[in-house]
């Protein structure tokens, strides 16, 4: 008994000692394929694409901003910062200087969001966030704002964004339900909602039999009055309609 306790002891050491040194063997392995990333501050793009490749990094310019320290063409910052250990094949992402802003920002208040544009455009800058907005009253594709403001100085990045208006969407109505009711008052109903009358015909009368040997002949169409009934409507009852939409009646006297 006392050998398969000290059999049953040693092989828990063995797989304690075995379970250790794997560890210790892939933290090695992980640290080994470490680096440090190099500073890239100053350096051109081409210069700083040379410097992570030998360190088995990748380098990419994801952003341009203006600058009046950092000359032209540099590099401006980049994440993560020179010395921050990273596995190869990490992509060191970096920002590019401008160098000192020399555009005017342009005033494009007012225009059309395709007017606005190609005046961004043409000056070199890009065109950044274009947000959209209902504006009862405005008239809609037309700049309402703009980020950075008309010959604003100091700008860091080389793009406006844009504030535009948009279409208001017309007010939109569940058509009730007018049968049984005078055309005259159905009319004032509709225009105090924005409606109006479509057209209105008036429902034929039955026929008006004179005579067993005679053929019976329809009575005469009365015109359409205020007081004339509606006996149908179009769109029917339930559906949507929406603001100045016109409603067709059939009346009869």
């Amino acid at each position: 008994m006392k050998s398969f306790f000290r059999f049953v002891l040693l092989a828990l050491v063995l797989l304690v000692v075995a379970l250790v040194s794997a560890l210790t063997a892939m933290r090695f392995a992980i640290h080994g394929r470490e680096v440090a990333v190099p500073s890239l501050v100053g350096k051109t793009p081409a210069e700083a694409r040379r410097i992570v490749e030998q360190s088995g990094l990748q380098v990419a310019v994801e952003r341009q901003y203006y600058s009046a320290k950092v000359p032209e063409g540099m590099i401006l910052s980049q994440l993560p910062p020179g010395g921050t250990q990273v596995r190869r094949g990490y992509q060191v992402r970096v920002a590019e200087s401008l160098g000192p802003q020399r555009v005017d920002i342009p005033n494009v208040l007012g225009q059309s969001d395709r007017a606005a544009e190609f005046n961004i455009r043409r000056r070199g800058l890009d065109v950044g966030t274009v947000a959209e907005i209902q504006i009862s009253g405005t008239p809609p594709d037309q700049v309402l704002s703009q980020s950075p403001p008309p010959n604003a100085s100091g700008v860091s990045v080389p793009k406006i964004s844009l504030l535009v208006t948009e279409p208001v969407p017309p007010q939109a109505f569940v058509m009730p339900n007018f049968i049984g009711q005078p055309l005259g008052s159905v009319t004032l109903a509709l225009q105090d909602a924005g409606l109006h009358v479509g057209s209105v015909t008036a429902a034929a009368q039955p026929a008006n039999p004179e005579a067993f040997t005679t053929t019976p002949t329809p009575a005469p169409v009365p015109q359409p009055s205020p007081a004339s009934v509606i006996v149908s409507q179009n769109p029917a009852p339930g559906q949507k309609v929406v603001a100045g939409a016109g409603v067709d009646f059939e009346v009869r006297q």
